[in-house]
């Protein structure tokens, strides 16, 4: 059905456009939010007496599309991106991406108006993107995407402390200790008192 948008919409038109839609589209979602009204004589009359006053925002628009223009040319939009050694990234730069950045730097660009020269940037240099701005009015801004060193860490020496490896013995196991030396007196002597032993007579003296 056709109907003339009361609002400006960024994926139908502007305000005092008229657009072919779907009935569901108008009924559920435009009619109802007052972003649109119907295609009538008297619609047509209304937005006739307001011819004046849309055109009037339109010159506006038009003037804030050309100081954007100049400042989005005059920009280097610096990226930077995880890459491999050989530039390749580890992700891919999209339109999102730019926004992103340029949301950073203050400006505010929708995403669906940035058009790069391929679906998404998956090395790194140097890059143009287009951005739409109000009507036929463009602006191309330079993009350098820049690789991100990963940095891996190394492997960790073990925390575990060094023990001194003792001698083993067959089989990869410690060796025994050697056992203390043992005193030749037996345990039980050492426990019953030491008896004196009388001593033998002295050899009588060799007969004459």
């Amino acid at each position: 059905m056709k109907v003339i948008l009361n609002a400006d919409l960024a994926t139908l038109g502007e305000e005092g456009d008229v657009k072919d839609v779907a009935k569901g589209y108008a009924r559920n979602y435009l009619f109802p939010r007052g972003i649109a009204l119907p295609y009538t004589p008297q619609t047509v009359k209304l937005f006739e007496a307001r011819r004046g006053e849309i055109e009037a925002r339109k010159s506006v628009k038009r003037q804030d599309a050309m100081g954007l223009k100049e400042r989005l040319e005059t920009l280097e939009l610096s990226i930077s991106m995880p890459a491999g050694a050989n530039g390749k990234l580890y992700g891919a730069v999209t339109p999102q991406t730019v926004s992103d950045e340029l949301a950073k730097q203050g400006f505010d660009v929708d995403r669906r108006k940035i058009d790069l020269a391929a679906v998404s940037i998956k090395t790194v240099g140097k890059y143009r993107a287009v951005v739409r701005l109000y009507e036929t009015s463009k602006a191309e801004i330079q993009i350098t995407v820049v690789g991100q060193e990963i940095k891996t860490e190394s492997p960790r020496a073990s925390s575990r402390p060094v023990r001194r490896r003792r001698d083993e013995g067959f089989g990869g196991e410690a060796a025994a200790p050697e056992p203390a030396p043992v005193d030749a007196v037996s345990p039980e002597a050492s426990l019953e008192p030491a008896v004196s032993q009388p001593a033998e007579p002295a050899a009588e003296a060799a007969e004459a």
